[in-house]
């Protein structure tokens, strides 16, 4: 396991990066893109988003990143040494403050605007109203908690 531990960790930092860098651009540029669109178009492009989105080589980095955090969390309490700290904080960093939030705030609210028709009432109160502003500030989290386990990741990678 000790030859094994450097390239899980690795991993999970390749993961947590990759994540990151994925909610970093919803944050700085795709979202404000969609905002400036006429709500319909910009739900209509969301939409699109949230279904595109749901595929392996998506879910294998996202959900492979849980596991491996779970897993470094999990070693970091067993194996201690000096990366014992950065494990588990990079692991609660990506398990809370990623894969938690997402299924809390994030995903709920995808459903809710998937179950809408772009052109509605209903849906445009809801782009403009609450999902532009609340999708946004809970992916900023996401980003900044995926920034952090992947620098937890690094220096555990350096003390291991």
């Amino acid at each position: 396991m000790a030859t094994l531990f450097p390239l899980l960790i690795f991993s999970a930092a390749l993961g947590a990066g990759i994540n990151a860098g994925l909610f970093f651009i919803f944050s700085v540029c795709i979202m404000g893109a969609l905002g400036r669109l006429p709500a319909e178009q910009g739900i209509a492009a969301m939409q699109a988003i949230n279904v595109v989105i749901l595929n392996p080589l998506f879910l294998l980095v996202f959900m492979g990143t849980a596991v491996l955090s779970l897993v470094l969390v999990a070693g970091g309490f067993v194996y201690g040494g000096p990366a014992r700290l950065y494990l588990i904080a990079g692991g609660l960093l990506f398990l809370a403050g990623t894969m938690l939030v997402t299924m809390v705030f994030n995903v709920p609210m995808n459903n809710a605007l998937e179950a809408l028709q772009p052109g509605s009432e209903e849906a445009t109160r809801l782009w403009s109203s609450t999902y532009l502003v609340d999708w946004v500030r809970w992916n900023h989290l996401r980003t900044l908690s995926s920034i952090g386990a992947l620098g937890c990741f690094i220096m555990a990678f350096r003390a291991a």
